[in-house]
């Protein structure tokens, strides 16, 4: 049911729409006396590369002027690259091997001469790293360029500081071999693995000790990539003892240093326990929890992503992250525009809300609210993650009150849930709730439903009406008065809370309607005697003759005497019919008269559609219960949105109560496409005192049920 956000390798700081700006950053350009690279023209760019490439491959050597040409053709090379479009012309015109070979520095000459300071060094090897990590920036070369032999070279120029005392110019081409390695290294596994067995890893964790902070920076970006999905790279970087130092830098001011550095930590931690037990141990809990606060979004995004890791390993890390301060930050992470950082704090409190001791202090510090308004987010893995912690919010009952009270169970009954996990545990939530309705649960809800204001009353009643068990109905809806409350919904001009009330009544009936059929037939104040199917119309042992439409029927007194009231009172009363032989009888077909009489004498008849409003008015005009509770289930399945007005005034004609019943099951269960058809909302306001009584005798008698059943 969780679903874990997927954590990236990330090459640069803040995003790897940097990556360029990030590999431009300190890179000289071009002196003023120095001609403009257009891009315009194909020729020319194509003229441009063979040129520079041509200066590359023939100004090998620390002579000045050939220091100072393959200066300005890497920058040119490096320029052009800039545009992505232009990276495989750079290449199929033979820069890489060109640039390779200026990685390293030029054989020294025979004579030292003047050679002690010697012309451009470093830059030209830092102008080369610079051109061929943008040209990796396109997966195709990243394995052209380190086949042509590019890591040992990057490798020695992070080590270039161990050479002599350092400069700007030192600091630079270090962080652009870390840079270039970052970017052969991307989302490539194998050329991960090449770094590591080139020995690149111990001296970036050298380097993130370095006094240039750009370097730091560079030197844990690579780091971080060189970790992500790569086991045996986050061993050695962690063997050779990277994470004090990674610690430290969590708490650095410059928020491109703690932002690679906890990069770099997730990256370590990311499906490795025996690592994330070794960055805990280390102490960077309290670091990264400080993240949550920086200025930078990148920084607490991947905060809240790595703290959602940490809680993963045990409960007791869950509880100190909440007692060291975690939870107001993260909540109010939930409410920043940026969907990304909603959703890594959303999966953060959600593993913190696995623990019973974190569940109540997520929702007193207000976290109730803000995760209830994700799930209106039409961004799946955000809504995902809301739903889960919510869910794990669920299982305490000391927060069951006050999900009900910000209106959570509607959030969860109306939401549109984009993918079937979400769907799936927002249901398991409600199933939370519901399990938890009762003792001081449901008397603190019953005490909010009586002094509250009228909103978080109606709210109350409207959850209660979904969750309550039978047993509580009669209590809740009647005693409470919970029943006026969900009426009142009903009778709003406000269309969102009649149909919120009209659902609620609807489940409230179904659930009452399991325990006490309404609507089942009085038993007969006589007893049934039945004669059968051969007696009908049959001349037989017949003392009475009724005629229909000018056609005899064959009766027999003792049958209609048994049958219902209105016979008994024809045949032993004072009317004229008691001692008539031929008894006409007018206003009925005879199709209609017979089934009746098939009813009589069988206790059974097939009723169609066609014939059952006929056959209600000659039931209720003798009387007969049984006969009418089956005419009106047949016409009950007759209903539509069309008729239902003209179907309630037959009820009320007849006085047919399971048909008006239907009628007013049918009206709240339809009640969404109804409110929306002319003249139908005059049909509800009507029926309210028919539904009112209606709940009133229904739940009095599902607890009367109830307590014979525990008897």
């Amino acid at each position: 049911m969780e679903q874990q956000p997927e954590r990236r390798e990330g090459r640069s700081f803040p995003e790897r729409k940097g990556q360029k700006r990030k590999l431009e950053e300190g890179v000289a350009v071009a002196s003023s006396e120095d001609r403009e690279i257009s891009t315009d023209g194909g020729d020319a760019i194509l003229n441009e590369i063979a040129t520079q490439v041509s200066v590359l491959n023939s100004a090998f050597s620390w002579q000045e002027s050939d220091r100072a040409a393959a200066k300005r053709a890497t920058q040119v090379l490096a320029e052009l690259a800039k545009n992505e479009d232009l990276v495989n012309v750079i290449v199929d015109g033979g820069a890489v091997p060109a640039l390779m070979t200026h990685l390293q520095a030029p054989p020294s000459p025979h004579s030292d001469g003047d050679m002690a300071q010697k012309p451009f060094e470093h830059e030209v090897e830092k102008g080369s790293a610079f051109a061929l990590g943008l040209l990796a920036i396109k997966p195709e070369y990243q394995k052209l360029i380190v086949d042509k032999g590019a890591l040992p070279h990057l490798v020695n120029l992070l080590k270039r500081n161990k050479d002599g005392p350092t400069s700007r110019a030192v600091n630079s081409v270090i962080r652009r071999a870390a840079d270039a390695i970052t970017n052969l290294a991307h989302e490539n596994s194998s050329i991960k693995t090449r770094v590591r067995l080139e020995g690149g890893i111990p001296p970036l964790v050298d380097l993130l000790e370095f006094s240039d902070s750009k370097v730091q920076r560079a030197a844990a970006g690579a780091l971080r990539t060189l970790a992500f999905k790569n086991d045996d790279n986050k061993n050695q970087i962690v063997e050779c003892n990277a994470l004090p130092t990674l610690i430290l830098m969590l708490g650095s001011e410059d928020a491109a240093i703690h932002y690679e550095a906890v990069g770099v930590i997730g990256n370590l931690v990311h499906s490795s326990p025996n690592i994330k037990k070794e960055v805990l141990s280390a102490g960077a809990l309290q670091p990264v929890i400080g993240l949550l606060s920086s200025c930078c979004p990148e920084s607490q995004r991947e905060a809240a992503l790595l703290l959602g890791q940490f809680a993963s390993t045990d409960s007791d890390c869950k509880v100190h992250i909440v007692q060291r301060g975690a939870v107001r930050p993260l909540i109010e992470m939930l409410q920043s525009p940026d969907v990304q950082l909603k959703e890594m704090s959303a999966f953060a409190l959600g593993r913190l809300a696995q623990d019973s001791h974190n569940q109540a202090g997520i929702a007193h510090s207000g976290g109730l609210g803000p995760l209830l308004k994700l799930l209106d987010s039409r961004n799946g893995s955000l809504q995902h993650n809301a739903a889960f912690a919510l869910y794990g919010l669920a299982d305490n009952e000391d927060n069951v009150s006050d999900f009900i009270r910000v209106g959570g169970i509607q959030k969860l009954q109306d939401g549109e849930f984009i993918v079937q996990a979400t769907k799936d545990c927002v249901s398991k939530t409600v199933k939370r709730l519901e399990e938890k309705i009762h003792g001081r649960v449901l008397r603190h809800l019953l005490y909010l439903m009586r002094i509250s204001e009228k909103s978080i009353q109606r709210r109350v009643a409207l959850a209660l009406a979904h969750l309550c068990s039978p047993e509580d109905q009669r209590t809740i809806f009647i005693d409470e008065n919970g029943l006026e409350l969900l009426l009142g919904l009903l009778g709003s001009t406000n269309t969102k809370q009649q149909l919120d009330g009209a659902a609620a009544l609807y489940k409230l009936a179904n659930k009452s309607m399991a325990l006490s059929p309404v609507d089942a037939a009085p038993p007969s104040p006589t007893q049934r005697v039945y004669l059968g199917e051969q007696y009908v119309n049959s001349a037989t042992l017949s003392d009475v003759t009724f005629l229909v439409e000018g056609r005899r029927f064959y009766a027999h007194r003792i049958c209609l005497l048994a049958s219902s009231d209105a016979f008994r009172a024809m045949f032993d009363g004072g009317y004229r019919e008691k001692d008539a032989r031929d008894i006409e009888i007018p206003n009925i077909k005879w199709e209609v008269f017979e089934l009746m009489m098939r009813f009589i004498y069988t206790g059974s008849v097939d009723i169609t559609i066609e014939i059952s409003q006929d056959l209600l008015r000659a039931a209720d005009q003798y009387l007969l219960e049984g006969l009418k509770r089956l005419c009106e289930y047949t016409i009950a399945q007759d209903i539509t949105l069309e008729n239902i007005g003209g179907m309630y005034d037959l009820s009320e004609a007849f006085h047919a109560m399971s048909l008006r019943q239907a009628c007013i099951l049918f009206i709240l269960e339809h009640f969404d496409k109804l409110s929306s058809m002319h003249g139908q909302n005059q049909l509800v306001q009507r029926t309210i005192p028919e539904i009112r009584e209606y709940f009133c005798r229904a739940l009095t008698k599902s607890t009367t049920n109830l307590q014979g059943l525990r008897l």
